[in-house]
C-alpha cells in the first residue's frame, strides 16, 4: 500500500513539474535560433557563442561600438514578438553578463526592453518603449510607462532607481512579474539573483493602446545617442542566456530550466 502510495505521489509531482514547463511561451538558451529579429545599429553586433554561457552550451553576445559623427541610435538586440499586451499578467526573465572590463561610467546603457510600434498613430515617437531595464554606473534601474501614446506630451513614466548593484564579469539574473494595466490596478515586481529589489501595487504599468508589445534583450548604448559619449569605453560587450517568458516565476528564472 506505502508503495503505491509513493508511486501516485511521484507521479503528480511530475505532472506538477509537467505542467510548470508547459507554461513558458517563451524560452531560449542563448541561441540566435527562435527571434523574429535582430537590431544592429551602426558598429554593433549580435553573435551566438560557446566560450562564455550562463548555462548549457551558447550564449548572445551583444557589441556596440560608439563612432564619433554617427548621430544614429546604438541598438544591438534580440527581438521577440507580441510577448504581452495590455490585461495580460506575466513572468519575464534572463541572465546577464557585463565583460570583465566594464566601465562604470556615468551614462545610460539599457539591457532589456519591452516596445511596440506606434507608426500608424503619427506620433513624434514611431517606436514607443514601456518598460525598460538599464544600467547607470553600476545601478541597475527599470521603469514602467502609462497614459496615452499620442501626443507624447501625455506619456508618464514611474520609475525605479538604483535598486540593484551590477558587477562587471560575473553573470546575474533579473526576474519580472508584470500585471499590464493602464489603470490603478496594475502592479510590477523585479527580482534580481533572487532577491526581490522593487515591488509596488496599484499602478497603471501599461499606456491605453492594446496593442502586443515585443521582448527585447541586448545592449542599447541609448546614453550615447541621448546624452553624448561618456567614460574612456568605446566598445561594450554584455552576454545573454535563459531568456524566457511564462506564468509562473520558475518560467522566467534563468537557474531553474
Amino acid at each position: 500500500m506505502l508503495s503505491h502510495t509513493l508511486t501516485r505521489l511521484l507521479c503528480a509531482l511530475s505532472a506538477a513539474v509537467g505542467t510548470a514547463q508547459a507554461s513558458q511561451t517563451f524560452s531560449n538558451t542563448g541561441t540566435m535560433s527562435g527571434w523574429e529579429a535582430y537590431t544592429r545599429e551602426n558598429k554593433g553586433t549580435v553573435q551566438e557563442v560557446t566560450n562564455v554561457v550562463y548555462k548549457g552550451s551558447t550564449a548572445l553576445k551583444m557589441t556596440q561600438v560608439y563612432t564619433p559623427g554617427y548621430t544614429g541610435r546604438y541598438h544591438s538586440e534580440a527581438v521577440k514578438y507580441n510577448v504581452y499586451k495590455k490585461g495580460d499578467t506575466g513572468f519575464y526573465g534572463f541572465a546577464f553578463r557585463l565583460q570583465e572590463d566594464w566601465e562604470f561610467s556615468p551614462g545610460s546603457y539599457n539591457i532589456a526592453q519591452f516596445i511596440a510600434d506606434f507608426t500608424d498613430l503619427g506620433c513624434e515617437e514611431t517606436y514607443m518603449p514601456s518598460t525598460l531595464i538599464w544600467i547607470d554606473g553600476n545601478k541597475l534601474s527599470t521603469r514602467v510607462k502609462y497614459g496615452s501614446v499620442c501626443p507624447t506630451s501625455q506619456q508618464k513614466t514611474r520609475t525605479f532607481s538604483n535598486i540593484a548593484t551590477v558587477t562587471a564579469g560575473a553573470w546575474h539574473r533579473v526576474e519580472l512579474q508584470v500585471s499590464w494595466k493602464s489603470d490603478d490596478t496594475g502592479y510590477f515586481k523585479l527580482w534580481f539573483d533572487g532577491q526581490k529589489v522593487s515591488e509596488t501595487y496599484n499602478i497603471p504599468t501599461n499606456v491605453g493602446d492594446g496593442r502586443a508589445f515585443q521582448f527585447r534583450v541586448g545592449l542599447y548604448a541609448n546614453g550615447w545617442h541621448d546624452s553624448g559619449y561618456q567614460g574612456n569605453q568605446a566598445t561594450r560587450q554584455i552576454w545573454y542566456d535563459q531568456i524566457s517568458a511564462g506564468s509562473v516565476f520558475a518560467d522566467a528564472d534563468p537557474g531553474a530550466w
